[in-house]
This record gives C-alpha cells, structure tokens and sequence, in this order.
C-alpha cells in the first residue's frame, strides 16, 4: 500500500545528531530501509521534517519504520496511505453510478 510518511524531528535531538554526524547515516538507513518513490526534506510547524513515499507492505511495518525515528530522532510521526492519481481514477471507475 503507497503510504505517506510524515516525520518532524525534536530540534534538540536533532540538533544533537547534526552536531555529532550520526544525521547523514540516520537519513541514509531510512532511505535504504523504505526505497521511497519520492523523499522531500523541509521545515515544518518549527522543526526538520521529512516526508516520504513509499509502499508499506503489511501494517505491522508501521512499528519498525515509526520506533527508529522516536527513539533516534524523537521525531512526531505520522503515515497515511494515499493514492496517484491512477489510483484515483481506478477508485473512481468503481462506484457505482445511480
């Protein structure tokens, strides 16, 4: 299932992980571990946020996807499953007309 993946980091923490250089591997090993099909890297609601996409293949994923950014990062983590827009219109070819 294509999942959006929304992590906003702790300044301190990683203010932390920038100041020891643990923050290149960190993001290094969640892109590896993910292989999103999109990765964006910004600012948001005051703190580091990364958004990715990628396919999250069971739900029980979520557990080792979200514990690494809590207890490395102790980023706010949310995931959200979305659609392209070919999901959209094959979504949308399937309701019933009436």
């Amino acid at each position: 299932m294509r999942t959006l993946l929304r992590a906003r980091m702790d300044t301190r923490a990683g203010n932390e992980a920038i100041r020891n250089g643990s923050m290149p591997e960190a993001i290094q090993a969640l892109m590896d571990q993910l292989k999103p099909e999109a990765a964006y890297f910004t600012a948001m609601d005051g703190g580091r946020t990364c958004i990715l996409v990628f396919d999250m293949e069971d739900s029980s994923q979520m557990p080792v996807v979200a514990e690494k950014l809590f207890l490395d990062m102790e980023a706010e983590v949310e995931m959200h499953p979305v659609m392209n827009y070919d999901d959209l219109k094959k979504g949308l070819s399937s309701l019933s007309r009436g």
